[in-house]
This record gives C-alpha cells, structure tokens and sequence, in this order.
C-alpha cells in the first residue's frame, strides 16, 4: 500500500469522505430531534428515549460507512469496493441483530425507535448520495 498522501485514488476517497459527514450530519442530527419531538407526542417518554436509541444506531450505522472508507482509501480500487460491499452486508446484519436484541426492551417505544432509525438512515444515505453529486473528484484517477 502506498501512502494516502502520495495516492490520487486515496486522496478522492477520503475527500469523498469529508464531504459525506458534511453533508449528512446536520440533516441527520435535525431527523433525530424532529423523531424525538414526534415519538414524545406520541408516545410519551417512552417514545423519546426510543427515539434517542433509534437515532444513537443509525449514527453508528452511518459513522461506519465513513470509517470504512478512511481505513481502506489506501488500498486498491476493487479492494476499496469489496470492503465496502462487504461493509454493507455487516452493516445491514448487525442492524438486523441490534433490532432484534432491542425488541424485547420495555423501557423505550419499538416504533419510535424503528421509525427514527429508518428515518436517519435514509436522511443520512441522501446526503451521502448529494455529496458524491457535488462533490469534485476526477472519474479517471491517471496512475
């Protein structure tokens, strides 16, 4: 592997990277509180702190995707499409566990959590795509 500094592809991926948490971590910070509001109307507490849980998974969910690309910018390519592939099939089984573990917990609303996680995963992944939208990075990275 060569150094992320001296490597044009590894240069345009963690740009890429940048202007992802840009452009999804206020949108997505403003989806949590609007759940929150919503779900405690609805719901009462147990509605916000389901809320709040919904809305800590799928900041992580989403805070990994970005980690993934920092760690594998370096790498090759189709390296950098395999882990991200791979990442994402982690991803989505570990949110399947996470919710499943979840389901059986009294303390918060299910569907508030449910509805925020979704919410913020969706808000967080259109961001994501508006960023690679405008984001300038060269199609054809020349050795």
């Amino acid at each position: 592997m060569t150094d992320k500094t001296e490597n044009p592809h590894a240069q345009s991926v963690l740009k890429l990277a940048d202007a992802m948490l840009r452009f999804a971590l206020w949108p997505a910070l403003a989806t949590v509180v609007i759940g929150a509001v919503v779900s405690t109307v609805l719901a009462g507490v147990p509605g916000l702190l389901g809320s709040l849980v919904g809305g800590v998974v799928a900041f992580a969910s989403s805070l990994v995707t970005l980690f993934m690309m920092r760690k594998s910018a370096a790498m090759e390519p189709f390296a950098v499409m395999a882990v991200a592939i791979g990442g994402y099939i982690l991803k989505v089984l570990v949110l399947f566990g996470v919710m499943t573990a979840l389901k059986g917990v009294d303390a918060f609303n299910r569907y508030s959590l449910a509805f925020t996680t979704l919410a913020v995963i969706l808000v967080w992944a259109a961001a994501e795509f508006l960023a690679f939208r405008r984001t300038k990075i060269p199609t054809i990275i020349p050795s």
